[in-house]
């Protein structure tokens, strides 16, 4: 959602997004990532006044490849899904007893592969969720990329406006991008080299946590920075569930003129996000029909 705000912001064109793009090359998740940011740009005015007099061939690609990251993360985190879903129904104990025959059986049923991969795919999938937000953030802020005031304020060079948010997504982004490093490819013998070879699927697991805290950092600096971009294109209006998200926002954060301490304003947006609440306001606009993926997600 914040990514098709940032679309319009920029007055973005939802070309990439047509579905006979994505049937071409088949991925499931791909084709649903484009399928909802199509529908949540269907109708805006803002995306109807970039057909007349624009310019620009191409949308840069943290615009034109919403579908194939997001896609491909969606993907991936399914997969992840499966393999923990068959972890947690599974039996690792050793040794294992198999009381019809009177056998203990020693094993490696306790060997946590499946789960470390699985923890390392999550965490490439969170990091570049946050990778590819924090880029439209930039972009959004570059008035030679997005045609917006510099640093999305109307009074550039005395105040900063955005410029300081930007950084802390990057920081942020970056910061994820250590913890991103593969824990299963790491193994330290113990137990006098009987334990030689092991997953360190706890740390794997461990740091998705606040990897999951920063993405959702970068992702609430984007929608506000998102809102505050689709603002300066007043009175056109974004779609109808866009300015569902948009109107959630404003009740909470208002426009930002000068500068002022965005400490409160982006706690406000970072519980926007982690709540769902901007999920629960497309939903109310316009029904759940419109973000299939999330929706299964909300039912399972």
């Amino acid at each position: 959602m914040t990514g098709a705000l940032s679309t319009d912001a920029a007055r973005g064109s939802d070309a990439p997004f047509d579905p006979r793009i994505h049937q071409l090359r088949g991925h499931k998740g791909q084709i649903e990532a484009a399928d909802s940011l199509r529908r949540l740009m269907a109708g805006s005015a803002i995306r109807a006044s970039h057909l007349v007099g624009d310019e620009r061939v191409q949308d840069p690609y943290c615009l034109r490849c919403q579908p194939q990251v997001m896609g491909a993360a969606l993907d991936v985190l399914r997969q992840a899904a499966v393999t923990l879903a068959t972890e947690a129904n599974g039996v690792t104990d050793n040794p294992l007893i198999f009381p019809e025959t009177g056998e203990a059986l020693s094993g490696g049923n306790f060997h946590a592969e499946p789960v470390a991969f699985a923890a390392d795919i999550i965490a490439l999938a969170i990091c570049e969720i946050g990778s590819l937000a924090e880029r439209r953030i930039a972009m959004l802020v570059d008035p030679a990329l997005s045609g917006l005031p510099a640093f999305l304020t109307p009074k550039p060079g005395l105040n900063s406006g955005f410029m300081i948010p930007q950084v802390t997504a990057a920081a942020l982004v970056s910061e994820n991008k250590q913890r991103a490093h593969p824990a299963s490819v790491d193994s330290i013998p113990t137990s006098a080299n009987q334990e030689d070879h092991v997953s360190m699927a706890a740390h794997g697991a461990r740091r998705l946590l606040e990897m999951v805290e920063n993405a959702c950092g970068v992702v609430g600096i984007e929608l506000l920075a998102a809102a505050q971009g689709c603002d300066f294109h007043r009175p056109l209006a974004t779609s109808k569930p866009l300015e569902a998200v948009r109107d959630l926002v404003r009740r909470a954060v208002p426009h930002l003129d000068d500068d002022r301490y965005f400490h409160p304003d982006l706690e406000k947006a970072i519980a926007l996000v982690s709540s769902g609440a901007i999920v629960d306001a497309v939903g109310a606009a316009v029904g759940a029909h419109v973000l299939p993926a999330i929706e299964g997600r909300l039912s399972s």
